[in-house]
């Protein structure tokens, strides 16, 4: 009889919680991957993705950066109609990526254009990690190599967002090429006299941090944002030792040498637009 009683209890007990999950409208909330705390969505929106409790850095769209960033009804975008094909006919590959197109309402994962901070016009790229993580296969490689052409031709300076899990896989070679594409337009922008800043996010990973995201005149990054090239897993595994525990964090880059500064997301305008100003005095104080 008392298990019985119990059992009911326990059945009855549960009945509320799952309404009350009912009444709460899907996506109100969102849980901080870093401290688990839940804020409401609207809240973390309005602090740009940015934990108000620990400090951590969600991943944004890429529009959502740009409106973060940008002058209102100042940018342009570029080459919005290039789209993925499968040139290895890889199974599923084009149902993946419409499925991405669809989810995200991205035609590929990065926005090239240009626009003005503050009133400093440039060129950008944001890429965006929830289409295909990122990764980089052939038509992101040519959008960020336009992107630097257009910027060369019309002597812009030109700011890239990095987040990126590494080269697409459904691409093969050919998504490994554009290490090469995206480096040798970075070269030759910066051999008219250009000047790009790289911003990388968490994850800049991979083909990505090996290339383009790390020869930027300033190189700068989030909070503990994820920067590196192989897993931390295979790396252990290779040379047989314990790495930090912040090892391939933007912190950990910065103490080595490998970044020129971490920049909080809600201070992120403010210092771009320093070096835009910067950058057009020829290097006199903005």
């Amino acid at each position: 009889m008392l298990k019985d009683f119990f059992g009911k209890r326990r059945k009855y007990a549960s009945i509320p919680s799952e309404q009350a999950k009912a009444d709460v409208p899907e996506g109100l909330m969102q849980k901080c991957n870093g401290c688990h705390k839940i804020y409401y969505r609207k809240e973390m929106n309005k602090n740009l993705q940015v934990c108000p409790n620990c400090g951590y850095h969600h991943p944004l769209q890429a529009w959502d950066r740009i409106d973060t960033l940008f002058d209102e009804n100042s940018f342009e975008e570029w080459d919005n109609d290039l789209i993925t094909s499968n040139p290895l006919q890889f199974p599923g590959y084009e149902e993946k990526v419409v499925k991405d197109r669809k989810k995200t309402g991205l035609n590929e994962g990065v926005v090239t254009g240009k626009g003005t901070i503050e009133g400093q016009a440039t060129a950008f790229a944001v890429m965006d990690s929830t289409f295909r993580m990122g990764s980089m296969g052939s038509v992101i490689g040519e959008k960020i190599a336009r992107a630097l052409e257009n910027a060369k031709n019309e002597g812009l300076p030109f700011i890239i967002f990095t987040a990126s899990g590494g080269a697409r896989m459904q691409e093969g070679l050919l998504s490994l090429m554009q290490m090469t594409k995206t480096s040798i337009a970075v070269k030759r922008f910066s051999d008219a006299g250009g000047f790009m800043v790289s911003v990388m996010t968490y994850p800049t990973t991979g083909g990505v941090s090996a290339s383009f995201a790390s020869i930027g005149d300033y190189n700068i990054a989030e909070p503990g944002a994820l920067i590196g090239f192989a897993g931390r897993r295979i790396i252990e595994q290779t040379i047989r030792e314990k790495l930090p525990e912040d090892f391939q964090t933007a912190e950990f880059q910065l103490k080595h040498g490998q970044l020129d500064k971490v920049v909080h997301r809600q201070e992120m305008q403010e210092l771009l637009s320093k070096l835009l100003k910067f950058h057009q005095k020829g290097g006199e104080e903005a």
